[in-house]
């Protein structure tokens, strides 16, 4: 599994710029699907105490239209191309992590925006559908700076075990995806690419600055993400084996 992971990681970081660009747009497009999916199921089911296990699963859609189409999405960076960096700590190497991991969040964050965007200023979504994109929204960012820090590390952790699972699947890909995600929306746990629409849409509703998320959400997320994906999982992994290498 570890070779195969690297070998992924190794085959990804020598991509062209454009094409990592191109791909982590249409991946933050792409993700914007989880937070629709989500507010249909909340839309349409009873207020229940049962009805967040159904509605999460509308979270999984996104993740699932990003990783099986090799979308390139940042957190699945975080140990797919730590990897190979820790097998060979070259300047190259780290020039290459800092290279993808820049431009993939970027256009992430570009794809994220565009979705927002089209959401709350085009007719494509109707008043009640957009209400509750903003209520799932709005749950997000009541949590501290801590919150937002320590959610995003289980997050982080919880994509990069998807990502570590996959090559042993076989035809239970879909499975592995939708559980792993699942559990990231039921837990509530912060993403900083999925999160990032549910912010970029309170901003374009009023309700947030750019600042605020910037510093109440982007940073935390961000470094709770890293830490859960890269400083805890991905380096475990490598520590398992390297004296196997």
């Amino acid at each position: 599994i570890y070779e195969i992971v690297r070998k992924h990681g190794e085959e990804e970081m020598t991509r062209p710029t454009v094409s990592l660009w191109w791909s982590g747009v249409a991946a933050g497009l792409s993700i914007s699907f989880s937070l629709l999916a989500q507010a249909l199921l909340q839309m349409h089911l009873p207020n229940e105490p049962w009805r967040p296990l159904v509605s999460c699963l509308g979270y999984s859609v996104g993740f699932l239209m990003v990783v099986l189409a090799r979308q390139q999405l940042f957190t699945e960076n975080t140990i797919t191309v730590v990897l190979p960096v820790m097998a060979e700590r070259t300047r190259r190497n780290f020039a290459n992590l800092f290279r993808m991991w820049s431009v993939v969040l970027l256009a992430n964050m570009v794809g994220g925006v565009f979705a927002a965007g089209f959401c709350t200023y085009t007719p494509v979504i109707g008043p009640e559908l957009r209400e509750a994109m903003l209520s799932i929204s709005r749950i997000m960012m009541e949590n501290t700076w801590p919150q937002m820090f320590f959610k995003g590390i289980s997050a982080g952790f919880l994509i990069a075990a998807m990502v570590w699972l996959i090559p042993s699947a076989d035809g239970a890909q879909f499975h592995i995806i939708l559980l792993m995600t699942y559990l990231i929306a039921l837990g509530e746990f912060t993403h900083i690419v999925a999160g990032s629409v549910e912010a970029f849409i309170l901003i374009a509703s009023g309700e947030q600055t750019p600042w605020s998320v910037v510093s109440g959400f982007t940073v935390p997320v961000l470094l709770g993400n890293i830490v859960g994906g890269t400083a805890l999982f991905a380096l475990i992994s490598y520590a398992q084996i390297m004296k196997e290498l």
